[in-house]
């Protein structure tokens, strides 16, 4: 497997196969049934993000920077029916301002095309969306003021969310980059997530990791908050972390999540009946605008 850190990982569609990226300026392809190694893919700076197209034929990859080399974003394609006779060299490769490296980076679909447009976000805090084909940069915003550590899409990946250490998390139209809703909080946000059966949104973060050996859990806010995502209002914590929530991911059913921290834990999560039942009302102040 990996020899350094592995900082992203994206099933395919049917999960059949993984791919894993890695700081060891590798992208693993794996077969998840049996957990065999089946290609290795070079690139020429530690992998930090990795994603399948909707077929689950292609990936796409974000590098940064190395000595002379400088940050790219990487197409490949594999052969779902023999992957060892893929070609291990991209099909694609776009390289970025060396003073500026891509984050996080998704196929979305554009101006009505499937997998049409790779999203990157990029470490200043800007969102854009390039052509698949000549990497010219089809939209752009500067949606953050920081960094985004981490994204996610809503089942019909028509929304995007983003959480950034610029203490935000944002619900963006991933078609336009429009920002939609802002989900304020007081420390660095590295997850966010949309519940698939409540219009919820789950973030996860904390205080910066250096700084965690010096503060306790309580003070460090280490919880997953629990916001409504039309009105944005929270009314939910979660805790149980003594270190920054790196990683949130919600059962399909809806019925749990599980988050993963800076603390060495992953923890499993069961909703309660409450929860489960739970019908979110109308804020006043929007039925006063209704009327």
């Amino acid at each position: 497997g990996h020899l350094g850190a592995v900082w992203d990982l994206d099933p395919s569609w049917d999960s059949v196969f993984l791919i894993t990226a890695g700081s060891d300026q590798k992208v693993i392809l794996w077969e998840i049934e049996t957990g065999i190694e089946l290609l290795s893919y070079a690139h020429s700076g530690s992998v930090r993000s990795v994603c399948f197209n909707e077929a689950g034929t292609q990936f796409v990859s974000c590098c940064d920077g190395f000595s002379d080399q400088l940050p790219s974003v990487t197409i490949f394609e594999f052969n779902r029916d023999d992957p060892n006779s893929s070609n291990p060299l991209p099909i694609k490769t776009f390289h970025m301002d060396p003073n500026c490296k891509a984050t996080r980076v998704a196929f979305v679909n554009h101006k009505g095309a499937l997998d049409g447009g790779i999203l990157i976000t990029l470490s200043d805090g800007r969102i854009q969306i390039l052509d698949p084909e000549d990497g010219d940069v089809l939209e752009e915003e500067q949606s953050h003021t920081k960094q985004v550590n981490r994204i996610s899409f809503n089942k019909e990946k028509t929304l995007l969310y983003t959480a950034s250490a610029d203490f935000t998390a944002k619900m963006i139209d991933a078609e336009t980059l429009e920002t939609l809703k802002v989900y304020e909080t007081d420390r660095p946000v590295n997850a966010i997530v949309q519940h698939p059966h409540k219009d919820h949104v789950l973030l996860g973060g904390g205080q910066d990791a250096m700084s965690v050996t010096t503060t306790s859990g309580r003070v460090g806010k280490f919880e997953c908050r629990f916001f409504e995502a039309i009105y944005n209002q929270e009314f939910g914590r979660v805790k149980g972390h003594f270190g920054p929530i790196n990683a949130i991911g919600i059962n399909p059913d809806g019925r749990s999540y599980a988050s993963g921290g800076e603390d060495g834990y992953i923890r499993l999560h069961h909703f309660d009946q409450d929860y489960l039942e739970k019908v979110d009302p109308v804020p006043e102040e929007e039925i006063k605008l209704e009327n």
